[in-house]
């Protein structure tokens, strides 16, 4: 997968190869999905939701530009696999996740493998965890119509936000390294991610009645 699908399509940075060499996907996946746990592909991991394509976690990871030790928050736990790479990586990270059942499972799989750098919560990741501000990095694993100022004012000033910005049908990934005078919004390329549901996010009942298949594009 990781000189397939990561370095032949231009993943550079040796930090994230190394991470996705050794975190076992197929630990994150359904287990009648476990034979694909290695395409290039997303998969669905219930309620909605999906574990991401390889590809683009490894996209978004290397858009942080991490180093040891650093602070990210994480919007949106999921499956736990790309907190797990972040973790890999010698990130802390705090990681939010709207669903008690996803995180509760998220939470036992970093036990598992020996992830004592994160802290998951049960909330609104829209909002933030302002308690625990300011972080050097800020990851959005879902799709968000515009960044929350009360985000990005969470970050250190220099700090970057990563994320799926747009609509219910498509986004553009972007990465915005914040400063307080002026901030620089770079796009990534065009995705399609699952809705973040939150106050700064998307409406639950309008996420659902415009029957989205919870499927990240590949770019």
């Amino acid at each position: 997968m990781v000189e397939r699908d990561l370095r032949r399509r231009g993943i550079r940075d040796e930090r994230v190869l190394d991470a996705m060499g050794r975190v076992p996907r197929h630990r994150f996946v359904p287990p009648e999905l476990i034979g694909e746990a290695y395409s290039d592909y997303p998969l669905p991991i219930g309620e909605g939701q999906t574990i991401s394509q390889p590809y683009i976690v490894a996209l978004m990871t290397e858009a942080l530009k991490l180093s040891p030790d650093i602070k990210v928050l994480e919007i949106g736990t999921g499956s736990g696999y790309q907190t797990a790479i972040l973790a890999e990586c010698g990130a802390r990270v705090w990681t939010i996740e709207r669903s008690p059942r996803l995180a509760e499972r998220a939470r036992s799989l970093f036990a598992e493998l020996g992830h004592g750098n994160i802290e998951s919560i049960v909330g609104d990741g829209t909002l933030g965890l302002p308690d625990r501000a300011p972080f050097d990095r800020i990851l959005a694993t879902g799709s968000l119509p515009e960044v929350p100022e009360r985000l990005l004012g969470q970050l250190v000033d220099g700090g970057v936000f990563v994320g799926p910005i747009g609509s219910l049908y498509g986004q553009e990934l972007v990465r915005i390294e914040y400063h307080a005078q002026r901030s620089r919004r770079e796009g990534l390329g065009p995705c399609r991610f699952v809705p973040l549901i939150g106050a700064s996010g998307w409406d639950d009942r309008s996420s659902r009645d415009r029957g989205l298949n919870g499927r990240k594009r590949r770019r």
